[in-house]
């Protein structure tokens, strides 16, 4: 059994577990820590250490981290402080907790296990765009299964804003808005990124995919529209999968 511990660093929680990479599962309870309030690195990186202590863990870790991560560098901070641009998150959170941790986007992460042990296993030939909705909307696209990393097609613009700011899980609770309304922001930026790339299929993950049946069925697409099978647990999955390889 090959294993490593996959961590989701998300706005309001920092979430943890151990898993067994080769078959997907986890082989320890799930940990769920507050992210400490302004979320600056230091602080972010204590709570870090804080749920591998929890665990017990002393091995490689994998973390999804809401930024563009490129080489271990995040080089963005849409929803996180802005102390974090330029950070080495890698070494950061390696000398927290002293255990060899690599870093990539957090959507990028849960893309990872879609695709390897989720509905994207069965589905993965040509163009497949996960799309995480939450706080904001992170995007994952695959093309025969390679990632193309880092995409963040959350900002793209429309009606002169960021996509995430009116389609998001956080912009429908913000405009207290029905299923249905909902449903017609969501396809006004899928139908946008379907011009863009054409895909083949279309994975909605984040925490909203757990609702899936209230929006899902109100959009009417080209591009065939599944839910996520992984949920909340993509993330920590594919950031374990990513550290195992990487190490």
């Amino acid at each position: 059994m090959k294993t490593a511990m996959g961590i989701d660093i998300g706005g309001s929680g920092i979430k943890g577990a151990i898993v067994d990479i080769e078959s997907g599962k986890l082989i320890s309870e799930r940990v769920r820590l507050p992210t400490p309030e302004n979320a600056k690195p230091d602080a972010v990186a204590k709570v870090v250490n804080d749920l591998v202590r929890s665990l017990g863990w002393d091995g490689v870790i994998g973390c999804g981290f809401p930024a563009v991560v490129h080489h271990g560098v995040a080089l963005t901070a849409a929803n996180v402080h802005k102390d974090w641009i330029g950070t080495d998150v890698n070494r950061l959170l390696s000398d927290a907790t002293g255990c060899p941790t690599f870093t990539l986007n957090d959507a990028d992460a849960a893309g990872i296990a879609e695709m390897r042990f989720g509905v994207g296993r069965e589905n993965a030939r040509g163009v497949v765009i996960m799309l995480t909705l939450g706080t904001g909307i992170g995007s994952a696209i695959f093309t025969d299964g390679h990632l193309v990393p880092n995409t963040e097609f959350g900002h793209l613009k429309i009606r002169g804003k960021d996509a995430e700011w009116r389609a998001s899980d956080a912009a429908r609770k913000r405009k207290k808005l029905t299923w249905k309304k909902y449903a017609k922001r969501l396809q006004e930026y899928l139908n946008e990124m379907e011009n863009l790339f054409w895909p083949d299929l279309f994975i909605i993950g984040g925490g909203l995919s757990k609702q899936a049946e209230k929006f899902l069925p109100l959009l009417s697409l080209r591009t065939r529209i599944v839910p996520a099978q992984l949920q909340n647990l993509a993330g920590i999955i594919g950031a374990a999968i990513y550290a195992g390889e990487a190490a």
